[in-house]
């Protein structure tokens, strides 16, 4: 298994269980590990798998396309994505915080 503190990842089951990570550098590496986190491509933003928006946005049938998996936060965050502000207030408060402080600066 490959596991990169800076990969983003974005997960196709096969079926044989194994899921595919796009890394930053745009190679595919198979994997076991789907990923804690999920996230959407285009609005840069990542959270829990369980998220009630993410899930809701699912089952109407979008959202898929865009989906990208993270093996942690720091995975995430290292690659340019938010915490979502639904799933994880608490983290999202801190991102926003800091995100106030390095602009004042």
């Amino acid at each position: 298994m490959i596991h990169s503190s800076a990969m983003e990842i974005l997960v196709m089951p096969t079926n044989d269980r194994t899921y595919w990570l796009v890394g930053r550098d745009g190679k595919r590496y198979p994997d076991r590990t789907k990923g804690e986190f999920g996230g959407h491509r285009g609005s840069k933003i990542y959270g829990r798998l369980d998220c009630r928006v993410a899930l809701r946005a699912i089952s109407r049938g979008g959202y898929v396309k865009h989906r990208v998996f993270f093996i942690d936060e720091f995975t995430a965050t290292a690659v340019g994505y938010r915490p979502c502000a639904i799933c994880m207030p608490a983290e999202h408060k801190a991102w926003k915080e800091s995100f106030r402080n390095d602009s004042a600066n």
